[in-house]
């Protein structure tokens, strides 16, 4: 079992390279562009990760890999537009460079090519492969159409908004998992627990990153600090305040919305500090953690080759960015 590290450089070795024609450059440039904006490449190492779980990794991890790479950045760009920011790990979104138009349609080519390396997979894998990408592409369509309707709603449940972060970020994260499964020969029931290992570690992933946002460093982070407040997105630190901040504060929290203060990150971060939704958080994503930890244990693999996953998970929660 490789480490984290190498399997990342192995993949980076191999796409970091062009993946669209050179003509049409004014579309073509800007799918490739975000690209360029090297992110963590956590999802198709994970494909890799896997994979190796039961055999060794191949020409099919790579383009799996690939493909939910792709697929990862088409939904970035579309979710940068939807939620009109202007940072995107710490450079200009799509469609900030190159216009809103050309990010939608860039969006589109990307989730193209990913096909194009999904249907490279070796046809013994490829239409259990095919079943877990669909799924998990249109779930996290419908777990980004819930985040916009809550921006519609006064109030979003706890359970609400679980379900919406599954869909947008976990499923990703599982279906990553699985396929790599899937392609080193795994049972269906190591399949599954791997699949539950990533949900809820994207879970606790997101809780991490909604209270980066709040209250992480920007210069860390690579993005506004308090974006979602500004954007009045009804984040699990949101969610919290509404129910256990003070009557007075909850007025405080409906008048922001409406009038968009200046200081209105530093008022709302203060609301969030003075009902502990920073303390909760931190153990919202252990709880979460704690539960992908134990679908991992249960995992028919040595411990020996486990342990690659087990730092990774380690890593994701004590990320900074």
């Amino acid at each position: 079992m490789h480490a984290y590290k190498e399997l990342s450089l192995q993949f980076e070795e191999r796409f970091n390279v062009r993946h669209f024609p050179d003509h049409t450059k004014t579309l073509y440039d800007a799918a490739q562009y975000i690209l360029s904006i090297r992110g963590k490449r956590i999802r198709p190492v994970c494909v890799y990760m896997a994979n190796e779980l039961f055999a060794p990794a191949a020409d099919d991890a790579y383009n799996a890999a690939a493909s939910v790479e792709l697929f990862h950045n088409f939904s970035l760009i579309h979710d940068d537009i939807m939620d009109k920011a202007p940072l995107r790990r710490g450079m200009e979104t799509v469609h900030e460079k190159y216009g809103h138009n050309t990010a939608l349609l860039a969006g589109d080519v990307m989730f193209a090519t990913a096909y194009e390396y999904l249907s490279k997979i070796s046809a013994t894998y490829l239409p259990r492969s095919i079943a877990i990408f669909n799924k998990t592409a249109k779930e996290v369509c419908e777990g980004q159409q819930l985040d916009m309707d809550f921006e519609n709603m006064p109030q979003v449940s706890f359970d609400d908004y679980l379900k919406m972060i599954t869909l947008k970020t976990s499923v990703l994260l599982a279906g990553s998992l699985q396929i790599g499964a899937v392609i080193g020969g795994a049972g269906f029931g190591n399949q599954e627990h791997l699949y539950e290992f990533g949900k809820n570690l994207g879970i606790a992933f997101q809780v991490q990153d909604d209270y980066l946002d709040a209250f992480g460093d920007a210069a860390k982070t690579g993005k506004q600090q308090g974006g979602d407040i500004l954007a009045n997105k009804k984040t699990f630190l949101m969610i919290h305040a509404r129910e256990f901040a003070t009557p007075a504060a909850n007025a405080a929290l409906d008048e922001f919305i409406q009038t968009n203060p200046a200081n209105k990150v530093e008022m709302v971060l203060q609301i969030f500090r003075d009902c502990k939704a920073d303390e909760w958080a931190t153990e919202l994503k252990e709880k979460y953690y704690n539960i992908a930890i134990k679908h991992l244990d249960d995992v028919a693999v040595s411990e020996t080759r486990k342990a690659e996953l087990r730092q990774l998970a380690v890593l994701l929660m004590e990320r900074e960015k």
